[in-house]
């Protein structure tokens, strides 16, 4: 890291419209960037993003712009090394090696080359359909299936369960499994004393899966409902704070889940979520990485990392249009693909203003 120095700046994304989960409704997201700069010309060098979720990361919000200032002294000073214990600060770790990956590569924006980034070949994804009243809800799903979109992840949990039930299967009435994978989204929003009752009134509806139907921490009811579900299940907050190797092969033998979702910013970067991968096939637990709403630029790394993973099943990272201050990037949304676009321009300066 000769002549290296780093800082930091914070950023609040802008949610374009109200966004529902069943943990609550989000307006705004705060962010920190990581910058790798050449100490001599101040040129930027490498770029990292530190975004977690309040509420849902296990990152001490108050404490990580202290740590942020602890880390870039170090990266500045020649005595930082990536292998550093991160471990109560899995959005901080992400940045990190996000920021040293671009600055390996040096190269605009691509940090891990591939078919996608030469804009070759599209990330298959799931359409995102976030919580609301109904007809919210409705149009929505509408202009995902206007622009060819064959996956959808509807968030439940929010609304009355019939009025959810309702709405899946009015939209399972118009198109079968073959054409429309529905995936759900409970984020633990059932009690698990009625968990298994509304799977079984789900199932009817033949659904992919349903991500966290309870909230995490309840490993013996959770591998019980894997057993019984006629659903998929899919393990998603259950796996943020699970940091060492034995911890995780602990968790996927008690609950043995059919499916994990990896969020590489909640899960410690791509080192820790690599890990999950692993433990996962070994296990023949499926899964497929998702996005933590970062802006653009957590976004890009993520979708060039997964396009490394040589996966076709839908990945959840269509999240790149839900800010309004996001940073314009060469990413694009065509059908229900994502892709590198060449010919387009990263807009660095409406971010890091004075930078080069």
């Amino acid at each position: 890291m000769k002549n290296i120095s780093a800082d930091w700046i914070k950023h609040t994304l802008k949610f374009s419209r109200p966004s529902g989960t069943s943990r609550g409704v989000l307006l705004e997201k705060p962010t920190w960037y990581i910058l790798l700069k050449d100490s001599i010309t101040g040129q930027l060098k490498g770029i990292g993003e530190c975004s977690p979720i309040p509420g849902l990361s296990i990152d001490n919000l108050i404490e990580i712009e202290e740590k942020l200032d602890e880390v870039c002294a170090e990266i500045s000073a020649g005595t930082f090394s990536l292998t550093a214990n991160l471990k109560n600060f899995p959005c901080l770790k992400f940045g990190l090696e996000m920021a040293f990956q671009d600055l390996e590569h040096n190269q605009a924006g691509i940090l891990y080359p591939s078919t996608f980034t030469k804009g070759q070949q599209g990330i298959y994804i799931n359409g995102l359909i976030w919580m609301g009243d109904l007809d919210f809800m409705r149009s929505q799903i509408r202009e995902k299936l206007a622009n060819n979109c064959s996956c959808l992840k509807v968030k439940i949990g929010a609304l009355d369960f019939q009025q959810e039930c309702s709405l899946i299967a009015e939209l399972r009435s118009h198109f079968n499994r073959n054409v429309l994978e529905i995936r759900v989204d409970a984020n633990g929003a059932f009690a698990p004393d009625e968990a298994l009752e509304k799977l079984n009134i789900l199932a009817q509806y033949d659904l992919h899966s349903i991500e966290q139907p309870i909230k995490p921490h309840q490993w013996q009811v959770m591998a019980e409902l894997c057993r019984k579900s006629p659903i998929p299940i899919a393990l998603d907050e259950e796996l943020i704070g699970i940091m060492g190797k034995k911890s995780k092969e602990n968790l996927l033998s008690t609950i043995n889940p059919q499916y994990i979702v990896l969020k590489p910013s909640l899960l410690g970067g791509f080192s820790k979520t690599q890990e999950w991968i692993d433990l996962a096939e070994e296990k023949s637990i499926s899964w497929w990485i998702t996005s933590a709403l970062e802006s653009n630029i957590g976004l890009n790394a993520i979708a060039q990392w997964t396009a490394t993973l040589n996966t076709t099943m839908p990945q959840g990272l269509g999240t790149g249009h839900i800010y309004s201050n996001n940073i314009r990037s060469p990413l694009k949304l065509e059908g229900n693909k994502l892709y590198y676009d060449n010919n387009r321009d990263w807009e660095y300066s409406s971010f890091f203003p004075q930078q080069n």
